[in-house]
Protein backbone atom coordinates (compact mmCIF):
# COMPACT_ATOMS: atom_id res chain seq x y z
CA UNK A 1 0.00 0.00 0.00
CA UNK A 2 2.65 2.96 0.56
CA UNK A 3 4.55 1.97 -2.20
CA UNK A 4 1.20 2.57 -4.56
CA UNK A 5 0.70 6.05 -2.05
CA UNK A 6 3.68 7.43 -4.23
CA UNK A 7 3.44 6.70 -8.33
CA UNK A 8 5.92 8.78 -9.24
CA UNK A 9 9.95 9.14 -8.53
CA UNK A 10 9.44 12.42 -7.72
CA UNK A 11 6.85 12.57 -5.48
CA UNK A 12 8.25 10.33 -3.52
CA UNK A 13 11.40 12.84 -3.28
CA UNK A 14 8.88 15.49 -2.22
CA UNK A 15 7.68 12.71 0.68
CA UNK A 16 11.44 12.05 1.66
CA UNK A 17 12.26 16.05 1.61
CA UNK A 18 9.14 16.92 4.18
CA UNK A 19 7.24 18.71 2.02
CA UNK A 20 4.49 17.44 -1.10
CA UNK A 21 4.70 19.76 -4.17
CA UNK A 22 1.12 20.26 -6.02
CA UNK A 23 0.73 18.51 -9.17
CA UNK A 24 0.80 21.57 -11.38
CA UNK A 25 3.91 22.88 -9.58
CA UNK A 26 5.51 19.30 -10.67
CA UNK A 27 4.71 19.66 -14.24
CA UNK A 28 5.86 23.03 -14.06
CA UNK A 29 8.92 22.28 -12.91
CA UNK A 30 9.07 19.25 -15.24
CA UNK A 31 8.16 21.81 -18.05
CA UNK A 32 11.55 23.47 -16.42
CA UNK A 33 13.97 20.66 -16.91
CA UNK A 34 13.02 19.59 -20.26
CA UNK A 35 14.68 22.84 -21.32
CA UNK A 36 18.05 21.70 -20.86
CA UNK A 37 19.79 24.43 -22.05
CA UNK A 38 17.88 26.62 -19.37
CA UNK A 39 18.18 24.21 -16.54
CA UNK A 40 21.56 24.05 -17.36
CA UNK A 41 22.01 27.55 -17.35
CA UNK A 42 20.31 28.35 -13.88
CA UNK A 43 22.69 25.63 -12.41
CA UNK A 44 25.93 27.36 -14.26
CA UNK A 45 24.63 30.85 -12.43
CA UNK A 46 23.96 29.68 -9.15
CA UNK A 47 27.64 28.03 -8.98
CA UNK A 48 29.06 31.38 -10.34
CA UNK A 49 27.07 33.78 -8.68
CA UNK A 50 27.57 31.40 -5.42
CA UNK A 51 31.23 32.02 -6.02
CA UNK A 52 31.07 35.55 -5.93
CA UNK A 53 29.32 36.34 -3.36
CA UNK A 54 32.63 35.50 -0.97
CA UNK A 55 34.59 37.54 -2.94
CA UNK A 56 36.47 38.46 0.12
CA UNK A 57 37.53 35.37 0.42
CA UNK A 58 38.58 35.04 -3.05
CA UNK A 59 40.18 38.44 -4.11
CA UNK A 60 41.99 39.92 -1.18
CA UNK A 61 44.91 41.82 -0.69
CA UNK A 62 44.54 40.34 3.11
CA UNK A 63 45.68 36.94 4.13
CA UNK A 64 42.99 34.97 5.26
CA UNK A 65 44.78 32.75 8.03
CA UNK A 66 48.06 34.28 9.75
CA UNK A 67 50.16 32.32 12.39
CA UNK A 68 52.48 34.59 14.25
CA UNK A 69 54.28 33.33 17.74
CA UNK A 70 52.61 30.16 17.87
CA UNK A 71 48.86 32.43 17.56
CA UNK A 72 46.14 32.44 14.46
CA UNK A 73 44.94 35.87 13.43
CA UNK A 74 42.41 36.47 10.69
CA UNK A 75 43.21 39.46 8.37
CA UNK A 76 40.35 38.60 6.63
CA UNK A 77 38.12 39.57 8.88
CA UNK A 78 39.40 41.92 11.32
CA UNK A 79 41.92 44.49 11.40
CA UNK A 80 45.23 43.79 13.26
CA UNK A 81 48.11 46.84 14.16
CA UNK A 82 51.29 46.23 12.20
CA UNK A 83 52.75 46.43 16.00
CA UNK A 84 51.28 43.22 16.88
CA UNK A 85 53.66 41.42 14.64
CA UNK A 86 56.92 43.41 15.53
CA UNK A 87 56.62 46.70 13.21
CA UNK A 88 56.49 49.99 13.74
CA UNK A 89 53.33 51.87 13.23
CA UNK A 90 49.92 51.38 15.40
CA UNK A 91 47.69 51.35 11.73
CA UNK A 92 46.23 48.65 10.01
CA UNK A 93 49.52 46.33 9.04
CA UNK A 94 49.98 46.20 5.03
CA UNK A 95 50.48 42.60 4.54
CA UNK A 96 51.69 43.26 1.26
CA UNK A 97 54.35 45.24 2.29
CA UNK A 98 57.87 43.23 1.98
CA UNK A 99 58.71 44.38 5.56
CA UNK A 100 55.77 43.05 7.45
CA UNK A 101 55.83 39.88 5.19
CA UNK A 102 59.35 39.18 6.48
CA UNK A 103 58.16 39.98 9.97
CA UNK A 104 55.16 37.62 9.89
CA UNK A 105 57.36 34.67 8.03
CA UNK A 106 59.91 34.91 10.59
CA UNK A 107 58.00 33.52 13.32
CA UNK A 108 54.74 31.95 11.72
CA UNK A 109 53.17 31.71 8.27
CA UNK A 110 50.37 33.64 5.68
CA UNK A 111 48.04 31.77 4.04
CA UNK A 112 46.94 34.29 0.71
CA UNK A 113 43.28 34.11 -1.12
CA UNK A 114 43.57 32.17 -4.45
CA UNK A 115 43.62 35.73 -5.77
CA UNK A 116 45.65 38.05 -3.84
CA UNK A 117 44.56 41.61 -4.62
CA UNK A 118 40.73 43.57 -3.75
CA UNK A 119 38.97 45.07 -6.78
CA UNK A 120 40.74 48.59 -5.42
CA UNK A 121 44.40 47.12 -5.00
CA UNK A 122 47.01 48.97 -7.11
CA UNK A 123 50.11 46.52 -7.63
CA UNK A 124 53.51 48.57 -7.65
CA UNK A 125 55.66 45.21 -8.39
CA UNK A 126 54.54 45.19 -12.21
CA UNK A 127 57.45 43.92 -14.72
CA UNK A 128 55.28 45.92 -17.46
CA UNK A 129 53.96 49.75 -17.77
CA UNK A 130 49.79 49.35 -16.90
CA UNK A 131 47.98 47.95 -18.45
CA UNK A 132 50.09 45.40 -17.81
CA UNK A 133 49.20 41.66 -19.72
CA UNK A 134 48.55 38.72 -18.29
CA UNK A 135 51.39 37.25 -15.95
CA UNK A 136 51.31 34.14 -13.11
CA UNK A 137 50.78 36.82 -10.78
CA UNK A 138 47.86 38.79 -12.31
CA UNK A 139 46.06 36.10 -14.25
CA UNK A 140 44.15 38.29 -16.60
CA UNK A 141 46.71 41.40 -16.49
CA UNK A 142 46.31 44.42 -14.88
CA UNK A 143 43.75 47.27 -16.37
CA UNK A 144 45.18 51.23 -16.85
CA UNK A 145 45.85 51.84 -12.77
CA UNK A 146 47.49 48.66 -12.09
CA UNK A 147 44.40 46.89 -10.76
CA UNK A 148 44.11 43.33 -10.95
CA UNK A 149 41.70 42.75 -13.45
CA UNK A 150 40.30 39.19 -12.29
CA UNK A 151 39.17 40.63 -8.70
CA UNK A 152 37.41 43.55 -10.37
CA UNK A 153 35.67 40.97 -12.41
CA UNK A 154 34.91 38.81 -9.58
CA UNK A 155 34.11 41.64 -7.36
CA UNK A 156 31.91 43.19 -10.99
CA UNK A 157 30.07 40.09 -11.58
CA UNK A 158 28.80 40.15 -7.65
CA UNK A 159 28.03 43.93 -7.89
CA UNK A 160 25.42 43.92 -11.12
CA UNK A 161 23.94 40.74 -9.86
CA UNK A 162 23.11 42.25 -6.84
CA UNK A 163 22.39 45.46 -8.28
CA UNK A 164 20.14 43.92 -11.00
CA UNK A 165 18.04 41.99 -8.11
CA UNK A 166 17.46 44.41 -6.01
CA UNK A 167 16.06 46.90 -8.84
CA UNK A 168 13.79 43.68 -10.20
CA UNK A 169 13.02 43.24 -7.19
CA UNK A 170 11.67 47.10 -6.28
CA UNK A 171 10.47 47.48 -9.67
CA UNK A 172 8.40 44.69 -9.75
CA UNK A 173 6.65 45.34 -6.40
CA UNK A 174 5.64 48.89 -7.57
CA UNK A 175 5.10 47.77 -11.31
CA UNK A 176 2.35 45.02 -10.00
CA UNK A 177 0.92 47.38 -7.51
CA UNK A 178 0.30 49.93 -10.03
CA UNK A 179 -0.78 47.28 -12.61
CA UNK A 180 -2.95 45.54 -9.97
CA UNK A 181 -4.93 48.70 -9.59
CA UNK A 182 -5.02 49.88 -12.94
CA UNK A 183 -6.74 46.37 -14.22
CA UNK A 184 -8.77 45.95 -10.88
CA UNK A 185 -10.38 49.48 -10.53
CA UNK A 186 -10.51 50.46 -14.54
CA UNK A 187 -12.92 53.00 -15.51
CA UNK A 188 -11.42 56.56 -15.17
CA UNK A 189 -8.88 55.44 -12.66
CA UNK A 190 -7.19 52.97 -15.92
CA UNK A 191 -7.06 55.67 -18.25
CA UNK A 192 -5.81 58.72 -16.70
CA UNK A 193 -3.36 55.81 -15.10
CA UNK A 194 -2.41 54.85 -19.10
CA UNK A 195 -2.15 58.51 -20.19
CA UNK A 196 0.33 58.76 -17.21
CA UNK A 197 2.20 55.66 -18.63
CA UNK A 198 2.33 56.64 -21.99
CA UNK A 199 3.57 60.13 -21.33
CA UNK A 200 6.08 58.58 -19.18
CA UNK A 201 7.21 55.97 -20.93
CA UNK A 202 7.93 58.49 -23.62
CA UNK A 203 10.38 60.19 -21.72
CA UNK A 204 14.51 59.57 -23.05
CA UNK A 205 15.11 57.30 -20.26
CA UNK A 206 19.01 57.09 -20.90
CA UNK A 207 19.36 60.91 -21.62
CA UNK A 208 17.60 61.89 -18.22
CA UNK A 209 19.34 59.25 -16.29
CA UNK A 210 22.88 60.81 -17.31
CA UNK A 211 21.95 64.29 -16.57
CA UNK A 212 20.60 63.31 -12.95
CA UNK A 213 23.72 61.05 -12.44
CA UNK A 214 26.45 64.04 -13.69
CA UNK A 215 23.88 66.60 -11.12
CA UNK A 216 24.10 63.89 -8.02
CA UNK A 217 27.09 61.59 -7.36
CA UNK A 218 25.28 58.32 -8.02
CA UNK A 219 26.16 55.86 -5.29
CA UNK A 220 24.81 52.31 -5.09
CA UNK A 221 21.15 53.37 -3.60
CA UNK A 222 21.18 56.69 -5.56
CA UNK A 223 21.42 55.29 -8.95
CA UNK A 224 19.10 52.44 -7.56
CA UNK A 225 16.24 55.08 -7.22
CA UNK A 226 16.88 56.61 -9.86
CA UNK A 227 16.56 53.82 -12.13
CA UNK A 228 13.66 52.44 -10.45
CA UNK A 229 11.93 55.55 -11.06
CA UNK A 230 11.56 54.19 -14.88
CA UNK A 231 12.00 50.21 -15.07
CA UNK A 232 8.76 49.91 -12.53
CA UNK A 233 6.37 50.36 -15.96
CA UNK A 234 7.89 46.78 -17.78
CA UNK A 235 5.33 44.58 -15.17
CA UNK A 236 2.58 46.86 -15.22
CA UNK A 237 1.19 45.95 -18.67
CA UNK A 238 0.89 42.44 -18.12
CA UNK A 239 -0.61 42.55 -14.64
CA UNK A 240 -3.09 45.12 -15.70
CA UNK A 241 -3.94 42.58 -18.58
CA UNK A 242 -4.47 39.80 -15.94
CA UNK A 243 -6.71 42.43 -13.63
CA UNK A 244 -8.74 43.14 -16.65
CA UNK A 245 -9.22 39.91 -17.29
CA UNK A 246 -10.07 38.23 -14.07
CA UNK A 247 -11.91 40.78 -12.32
CA UNK A 248 -14.84 40.31 -14.29
CA UNK A 249 -15.08 35.93 -13.44
CA UNK A 250 -17.10 34.24 -10.85
CA UNK A 251 -15.06 33.45 -8.07
CA UNK A 252 -14.58 37.37 -8.04
CA UNK A 253 -18.05 38.33 -8.32
CA UNK A 254 -18.72 35.79 -5.63
CA UNK A 255 -16.11 36.66 -3.60
CA UNK A 256 -17.77 40.69 -3.83
CA UNK A 257 -20.89 39.20 -3.12
CA UNK A 258 -19.95 37.55 0.13
CA UNK A 259 -18.47 41.19 1.55
CA UNK A 260 -15.21 40.13 0.84
CA UNK A 261 -13.04 43.77 0.56
CA UNK A 262 -10.93 44.32 -2.62
CA UNK A 263 -7.78 44.67 -0.93
CA UNK A 264 -8.04 41.19 -0.52
CA UNK A 265 -9.54 39.93 -3.19
CA UNK A 266 -6.67 41.58 -4.63
CA UNK A 267 -4.14 39.64 -3.03
CA UNK A 268 -5.49 36.80 -2.39
CA UNK A 269 -7.96 35.67 -5.56
CA UNK A 270 -6.61 37.37 -8.49
CA UNK A 271 -2.76 38.12 -8.07
CA UNK A 272 -1.87 34.56 -7.87
CA UNK A 273 -2.97 34.48 -11.56
CA UNK A 274 -1.64 37.29 -12.90
CA UNK A 275 1.67 36.02 -11.13
CA UNK A 276 1.88 33.30 -13.61
CA UNK A 277 2.59 36.03 -16.34
CA UNK A 278 4.77 37.79 -14.70
CA UNK A 279 7.41 35.01 -13.38
CA UNK A 280 8.21 35.01 -16.94
CA UNK A 281 9.19 38.16 -17.23
CA UNK A 282 11.26 38.59 -14.55
CA UNK A 283 14.59 36.83 -15.67
CA UNK A 284 14.25 39.72 -18.93
CA UNK A 285 13.69 42.39 -16.66
CA UNK A 286 17.25 41.51 -14.71
CA UNK A 287 18.67 41.48 -18.03
CA UNK A 288 17.38 44.59 -18.99
CA UNK A 289 18.47 46.04 -15.37
CA UNK A 290 22.28 44.57 -16.26
CA UNK A 291 22.60 46.00 -19.05
CA UNK A 292 21.50 49.32 -18.02
CA UNK A 293 23.84 49.20 -15.38
CA UNK A 294 26.43 48.71 -17.59
CA UNK A 295 25.65 50.70 -20.17
CA UNK A 296 26.06 54.05 -17.65
CA UNK A 297 29.41 52.75 -16.16
CA UNK A 298 30.42 52.82 -20.11
CA UNK A 299 29.50 56.27 -20.36
CA UNK A 300 30.61 57.48 -17.08
CA UNK A 301 27.83 58.02 -15.50
CA UNK A 302 27.25 54.58 -13.43
CA UNK A 303 28.84 53.48 -10.08
CA UNK A 304 31.78 55.93 -8.64
CA UNK A 305 34.98 55.25 -8.83
CA UNK A 306 37.10 52.49 -7.68
CA UNK A 307 33.57 50.67 -7.60
CA UNK A 308 33.89 47.39 -9.75
CA UNK A 309 32.51 47.98 -12.89
CA UNK A 310 31.62 45.78 -15.85
CA UNK A 311 31.04 48.40 -17.79
CA UNK A 312 34.09 50.81 -16.65
CA UNK A 313 36.49 48.23 -17.45
CA UNK A 314 34.57 47.60 -20.93
CA UNK A 315 35.32 51.70 -21.35
CA UNK A 316 38.84 50.53 -20.16
CA UNK A 317 39.37 48.33 -23.49
CA UNK A 318 38.27 51.03 -25.98
CA UNK A 319 40.81 53.34 -24.49
CA UNK A 320 43.23 50.97 -24.31
CA UNK A 321 43.26 49.39 -27.93
CA UNK A 322 46.87 47.79 -26.80
CA UNK A 323 45.69 45.79 -24.15
CA UNK A 324 42.62 43.39 -25.49
CA UNK A 325 42.77 41.56 -22.22
CA UNK A 326 40.43 44.16 -21.02
CA UNK A 327 37.83 44.43 -23.11
CA UNK A 328 37.67 40.11 -23.73
CA UNK A 329 37.54 39.72 -20.15
CA UNK A 330 34.92 42.54 -19.39
CA UNK A 331 33.12 41.12 -22.96
CA UNK A 332 32.95 37.53 -22.56
CA UNK A 333 31.79 38.09 -18.44
CA UNK A 334 29.08 40.20 -19.68
CA UNK A 335 28.15 37.55 -22.75
CA UNK A 336 28.10 34.97 -20.29
CA UNK A 337 25.89 36.33 -17.74
CA UNK A 338 23.27 38.07 -20.09
CA UNK A 339 23.31 34.42 -21.91
CA UNK A 340 23.00 32.48 -18.94
CA UNK A 341 19.85 35.09 -17.38
CA UNK A 342 18.06 34.81 -21.14
CA UNK A 343 18.17 31.07 -21.53
CA UNK A 344 16.81 30.78 -17.82
CA UNK A 345 14.44 33.14 -18.98
CA UNK A 346 13.04 31.04 -21.83
CA UNK A 347 13.09 27.93 -19.80
CA UNK A 348 10.70 29.86 -17.06
CA UNK A 349 9.05 31.04 -19.70
CA UNK A 350 8.46 27.10 -20.98
CA UNK A 351 7.31 26.45 -17.56
CA UNK A 352 4.47 28.61 -17.32
CA UNK A 353 3.10 27.83 -20.70
CA UNK A 354 -0.30 26.40 -20.50
CA UNK A 355 0.06 24.74 -23.69
CA UNK A 356 2.67 22.34 -22.63
CA UNK A 357 1.18 22.17 -19.09
CA UNK A 358 -2.00 20.30 -20.73
CA UNK A 359 -0.24 18.46 -23.09
CA UNK A 360 1.81 16.97 -20.59
CA UNK A 361 -2.09 16.01 -18.25
CA UNK A 362 -3.21 14.93 -21.67
CA UNK A 363 -0.48 12.85 -22.17
CA UNK A 364 -0.92 11.17 -18.72
CA UNK A 365 -4.62 11.20 -18.96
CA UNK A 366 -4.22 8.71 -21.69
Amino acid sequence: MKAEKYSTLSEREDQFLGFQISSLTRRRLDNFKANRRGYYSLWIFLVLFGLCLPAEFIANDKPLLVRHKGVFYFPVLKAYPETLFGGDFETEAEYRDPFVKELIEKDGWIVWPPVPFRYDTINYDLKHPAPAPPSIQNYLGTDDQARDVTARLIYGFRLSVLFALALTAFSSVVGIAAGAVQGYLGGWVDLIFQRFIEIWGGLPTLFILIIIASIIEPTFWTLLIIMLLFSWMRLVGVVRAEFLRARNFDFVRAARALGVNDLTIMWRHVLPNAMVATLTFLPFVLVGAVTVLTSLDFLGFGLPPPSPSLGELLNQGKRNLQAPWLGLSGFFVLAIMLSLLVFIGEAVRDAFDVRKTLSQTEGKGA
